[in-house]
């Protein structure tokens, strides 16, 4: 009992060590819409806005947290249009700019930059220069309909398991209800305020859940009370 009490505790010792928390909640895990809250501090800042996720809706990922999971529920694999569900680190943001003035790491979108969707590849899941052994398939990162011009790099698959889910981002959305093939899309203009708030050293979280997972975010994010996606 003493050791099952100490794993809570070190749990949400852990937990409450992400001062920046993103907040995506749609209604069900079918839904390519969903609603966006950022927490600093266990304090709102900006308005809540609607969201594009994957077209077919939510399928659990791979995060830092693993969270409660119906048997009946989906499974994030590769080229399913499902946006990861889970809790995951917000690594880098990506540009097409050269330079940004941004506390977060950043990776300018040359021509030649690609992420890489093919499972068979040692460079799964990788966002990378072109290698001179091209992947069989992969995404250009720097693309003519400017999807990319800013975006977010999501930690899902971190170690690049085979076929379960690659090259997740926060993004600008095609169109105001354009859903996505996987990744979370907004406006640019609120993808500008999201990263020039996010900070490397307040370690940025995307908490991304169907509504069913609420009372299970309440209790591992407590500061998140006030959240009125999750009551």
């Amino acid at each position: 009992m003493i050791k099952s009490i100490l794993i809570l505790i070190t749990l949400q010792t852990f937990l409450s060590c992400s001062e920046q928390i993103l907040l995506v909640v749609s209604k069900d895990m079918n839904t390519s819409k969903a609603f966006l809250e950022c927490y600093e501090d266990g304090e709102k800042v900006f308005n809540t806005i609607e969201v594009n996720i994957g077209t077919n809706g939510l399928g659990w990922g791979l995060g830092k947290v693993k969270l409660s999971q119906k048997e009946s529920e989906p499974i994030k694999k590769e080229g399913d249009k499902k946006a990861p569900a889970g809790v995951f680190h917000l690594t880098k943001i990506f540009g097409y700019e050269n330079d940004k003035n941004l506390s977060m790491p950043y990776i300018y979108t040359s021509k030649n930059l690609i992420c890489v969707d093919d499972v068979n590849s040692t460079l799964y899941n990788q966002i990378l220069p072109m290698p001179n052994n091209e992947p069989k398939s992969f995404e250009i990162m720097r693309r003519d309909d400017n999807q990319y011009e800013l975006g977010v790099v999501v930690e899902h698959n971190k170690n690049g398991e085979k076929g379960e889910g690659s090259c997740i981002f926060m993004h600008v959305a095609k169109s105001k209800d354009a859903s996505t093939a996987g990744c979370t899309s907004m406006c640019l203009e609120e993808i500008k305020k999201i990263a020039f708030w996010l900070d490397r050293s307040k370690n940025p979280t995307l908490i991304q859940i169907p509504k069913s997972s609420a009372k299970e975010i309440l209790k591992l994010y407590p500061e998140l009370k006030s959240s009125g996606l999750l009551h």
